[in-house]
C-alpha cells in the first residue's frame, strides 16, 4: 500500500499554505521522508536533508537520462538568461554543506538524502553492519543542521 500525502510546491519546494500546486508525494519514495513520516528524524534535520536535497537537484548534479524539452529560460529583457549562475551557486552551497558534514558522514548522507539510496542498501554498499546506518545518518543530518544554522 502507498502511503500519499498532499503537500503545497512552489518551483520544486515545500511551502506554506499561501501559494502554489498540489501535489501528490509518495512518502516511500524518498529515504528521508519515509523516516520523517516514522518520527525517526525530527523536523529540524529533515529540513536539512531537504535543503541539501534542493542545493544538488539546482546544480543538477544528478544523472540526465533524457533530453531537457523544456524552453530556455528568459531574462528581464527577453533575452535567453544564462543557467549556470544559479547552478553554480547551488552546486557551491551543495559543496560547503558536505563539507561542513565532514568525510566520515558526507557518504551515508549523500547515498540516502540525494541518490535516493535506502538505508539497507547504502549500509551495504559502506559495508556497514546493519542498522547502523539510522544512526551515522541522524548524526550527518544534525550537523547539516548545524550548518544551515536551523533551530
Amino acid at each position: 500500500m502507498r502511503e500519499l500525502v498532499e503537500r503545497r510546491l512552489v518551483d520544486g519546494r515545500v511551502r506554506n499554505e499561501d501559494g502554489g500546486r498540489r501535489v501528490q508525494v509518495n512518502l516511500r519514495e524518498s529515504p528521508l521522508d519515509w523516516l520523517r513520516s516514522r518520527a525517526l528524524v525530527d523536523a529540524r534535520q529533515y529540513e536539512a536533508g531537504e535543503r541539501l536535497r534542493g542545493d544538488y537537484e539546482r546544480a543538477a548534479l544528478g544523472l540526465r537520462v533524457t533530453m531537457r524539452w523544456d524552453a530556455a529560460p528568459r531574462g528581464s529583457a527577453g533575452v535567453p538568461a544564462d543557467p549556470s549562475g544559479g547552478q553554480l551557486a547551488a552546486k557551491a552551497r551543495f559543496d560547503a554543506a558536505i563539507a561542513a558534514v565532514g568525510p566520515g558522514l558526507a557518504d551515508i548522507l549523500w547515498r540516502t538524502v540525494c541518490a535516493n539510496e535506502g538505508l539497507p542498501a547504502a549500509e551495504k554498499a559502506l559495508g556497514w553492519p546493519a542498522r547502523a546506518g539510522r544512526l551515522v545518518l541522524t548524526l550527518a543530518l544534525d550537523r547539516l543542521a548545524g550548518h544551515y544554522r536551523l533551530r
